[in-house]
């Protein structure tokens, strides 16, 4: 998404927002149990075909841990590196009829991402959806076994939303039952906060975000909107406008 790398200058993710694997789907067919930031379950981010091979995080940011950087600072041992994490796989027949290549690598866990998506939602335009959590590193086997039950020929994030205990992130699976359909774009890092001012700017709505509260901006007039925060978004953007028209 344009946003993302407006804000970054780092290549955007792009992937199918596919399937969520519960704690207890996991350990019935690995014998896994899920830990550390999965432990509430996981989302498959798996693209029918491509998707930028900064995604397999090869590179590396000041403290050695992996990371996408903006093009002008990924060294070219950085670049090989990703390229070497990637495999290119005959595309199958039942969704590329005409043949070619997918490319196939596995997103380095422990990444801090944003993933996000825009719904055109007739009557009211644009709005933003915003989910910040983090890539989760399964063990090969686990990895195997689960990738086999889309496509192994496909790139992969395993991805963990933070959850709020609330609204669409009560759960992993209501993040992915509230998105607004099965695609959304990673951007690096927790930027959401900085997605929500930039697009309060926009005049473009936010219909589901796990910011927190305190990190938020907007303008201050959203508060003359009403009480309840979402609310303001809402009817300020309608208000004002967009702020680039036809």
């Amino acid at each position: 998404m344009l946003f993302g790398h407006m804000l970054t200058g780092t290549a955007q993710v792009f992937a199918d927002v596919r399937t969520y694997w519960s704690p207890e789907a996991v350990k019935r067919v690995t014998g896994t149990d899920l830990t550390g930031h999965a432990e509430h379950g996981i989302i498959h981010l798996i693209n029918s075909g491509s998707a930028a091979l900064d995604g397999s995080c090869r590179q590396l940011d000041e403290q050695g841990k992996p990371t996408m950087k903006p093009h002008w600072k990924i060294s070219k041992k950085e670049a090989d590196d990703c390229l070497q994490a990637t495999e290119w796989c005959p595309a199958i027949h039942e969704y590329f009829r005409g043949g070619g290549y997918s490319s196939r690598f596995l997103t380095r866990g422990g990444v801090a991402f944003t993933m996000s998506r825009i719904n055109i939602i007739k009557g009211i335009g644009p709005v933003l959806q915003i989910a910040e959590g983090w890539s989760i590193e399964l063990p090969k086997d686990v990895h195997d076994i689960l990738d086999k039950r889309t496509n192994e020929t496909w790139p992969t994030t395993w991805f963990a939303p933070r959850l709020t205990g609330k609204g669409p992130f009560t759960d992993v699976y209501s993040v992915m039952a509230n998105w607004g359909a099965n695609h959304g774009v990673l951007t690096i890092g927790h930027v959401g906060a900085d997605l929500i001012t930039l697009a309060s700017m926009l005049r473009i709505p936010v219909c589901m975000h796990n910011v927190v509260d305190g990190d938020i901006y907007r303008p201050s007039s959203w508060g003359a909107h009403g009480m309840d925060v979402e609310g303001q978004d809402y009817r300020a953007c309608q208000n004002y406008g967009p702020l680039y028209k036809k």
